[in-house]
């Protein structure tokens, strides 16, 4: 069944309650947030002192918040929960709402697949009455929660809106869906012509998609190496990422990979092109999110920037944006083995190949190899 803005609120059912009082049932005439989260998810990280905000601010008119962690990972539940646990008493001794435990799925069953709800943080407010109230991402939660609280969020037009357009949303990525049915057999058979087919129906769906925009570029520029198609939608794809700008600083880092992925030989692309490009979003990305700021997800967006400065001549600004971006995972915690597969192999590599040396982190080390130093010599010889 499906779970939209005044549907009864599913039951909460969980393996552990790892802090505060268990939650049986939702109480009439209080108002909760239901937020599933999980340690590895750096926005849901960032956002917990907000809660901890929230939750004091509006304890006294009957608001709770409960924290669902259904998404923690580890080869079994008891050590999923026994990590989980250490890491809340670690980085959260202040926490001052419930935190429930889910590793059978059962939460996700209930709550995020009937509301169409495909990645965390996810929010769910239920009103006082039972009833599903709001569906979307915490960052809405300041301007929902105090409409909720004194009882015009639902019979609003914003609040039907709101609940319109993240169906519509839930509607596209229906579509997108069905598009990655197609898309993905074909990539993994190498058959790049039909993978091309598939991903210019989506783009007839959805023009807008980044991600379909940046398939497209792939397809044309590495595997089809089709530069006179390729390069002119790769230029605009670039544009369009600079004209968001701070909407979009992971688009300009999606769109530099693109042109400057260390682990690939990009020598066939027209080099003035390519190292143009690659000026223009390294700089707006470090503009954006600089190494001496506080700005987030430096071990998502640096890698590509570094390698084009190492490829420009520029070995020591390069290692300088690889360190600073293996800092910024030591910000989630203890870093799981899917994330040092994601991210942190992939800057260690990058920093062994610029100086030569073998580079280290946490428990995890990597020998330098000679694509980088070859990538160099071949586009600046």
């Amino acid at each position: 069944m499906e779970l939209r803005m005044g549907s009864p609120a599913p039951p909460i059912k969980v393996e552990n309650w790892l802090r505060g009082e268990p939650l049986t049932n939702f109480q009439t005439g209080k108002v909760y947030l239901v937020e599933f989260w999980a340690t590895w998810c750096g926005p849901c990280v960032t956002g917990m002192p907000h809660l901890i905000e929230l939750q004091e601010k509006y304890e006294d008119s009957g608001f709770e918040v409960v924290g669902v962690a259904a998404f923690e990972q580890g080869p079994t539940a008891d050590e999923a929960r026994t990590r989980l646990d250490t890491w809340l008493t670690e980085k959260f001794s202040n926490l001052n709402y419930r935190i429930a435990f889910d590793h059978t799925g059962e939460m996700k069953r209930l709550w995020m697949e009937p509301s169409s709800s495909l990645g965390i943080p996810a929010s769910f407010v239920v009103d006082r009455d039972g009833h599903i109230a709001f569906i979307g991402h915490p960052a809405h939660l300041d301007d929902v929660l105090p409409k909720v609280l004194n009882g015009s969020w639902r019979s609003s037009y914003e609040a039907k809106a709101a609940d319109a357009k993240r169906i519509a949303n839930n509607q596209s990525r229906a579509r997108e869906r069905s598009i990655y049915a197609k898309l993905r057999p074909a990539m993994q058979a190498e058959d790049w012509t039909a993978a091309l087919l598939a991903i210019e129906e989506g783009l007839a769906l959805m023009p807008d998609s980044y991600d379909f925009r940046l398939t497209h570029a792939d397809l044309l520029l590495h595997k089809l190496r089709d530069m006179q198609t390729g390069m002119p939608l790769m230029r605009k794809l670039v544009e369009d990422a600079i004209d968001k700008t701070s909407e979009a600083v992971s688009w300009m880092a999606l769109a530099l990979n693109q042109l400057f992925d260390p682990s690939m030989d990009n020598s066939h692309l027209p080099r003035a092109e390519r190292f143009a490009m690659g000026n223009k979003l390294s700089e707006q990305i470090l503009t954006l999110n600089p190494p001496q700021g506080d700005g987030p997800f430096k071990y998502r967006l640096y890698l590509p920037v570094a390698q084009y400065y190492y490829e420009s001549g520029n070995k020591d600004r390069a290692i300088e944006l690889i360190e600073v971006a293996i800092k910024s995972l030591d910000h989630l915690g203890p870093i799981s083995d899917r994330a040092k597969q994601h991210y942190l192999t992939p800057l260690l590599q990058a920093l062994a190949n610029y100086t030569g040396e073998p580079a280290c982190h946490a428990d995890l080390c990597v020998a330098p190899q000679n694509k980088a130093s070859e990538t160099q010599n071949a586009v600046t010889s």
